[in-house]
């Protein structure tokens, strides 16, 4: 008899793997996102044929600060967590979409 065990769902500021994509159209911004931002939208957003994207660095969003302290895990850190796009929004902590995420980047981890 198999016994199905629950993984609870990290912590955002220790996973942030939702805002890890090597694709440069991950994550959508639209209209309103852009004037939210303000004055972060050029630095942090970018037009890829007439559609705004976060921009990518190093394979996460541009906004995403990962802090490292010698002997301790990362911590993940949304510079714009208040003026961040409604995508961002919708993948709520442990919401399905989020489950989703961590299982399809688990997937490619494996795959790999």
């Amino acid at each position: 008899m198999e016994i199905n065990s629950v993984k609870p769902t990290p912590e955002c500021l220790a996973c942030g793997v939702c805002c890890h994509s090597p694709s440069d159209q991950y994550v959508w911004v639209n209209g309103a996102d852009w004037k939210l931002l303000g004055a972060d939208a050029e630095r942090l957003a970018h037009f890829i044929g007439n559609r705004a994207f976060m921009k990518m660095q190093d394979g996460h969003c541009a906004a995403l600060e990962i802090r490292r302290e010698a002997g301790k895990d990362p911590v993940f850190f949304c510079t714009i967590y208040e003026k961040r796009p409604i995508i961002c929004h919708a993948l709520g902590r442990g919401s399905p979409e989020c489950e989703a995420v961590l299982e399809e980047k688990a997937n490619a981890d494996r795959a790999t």
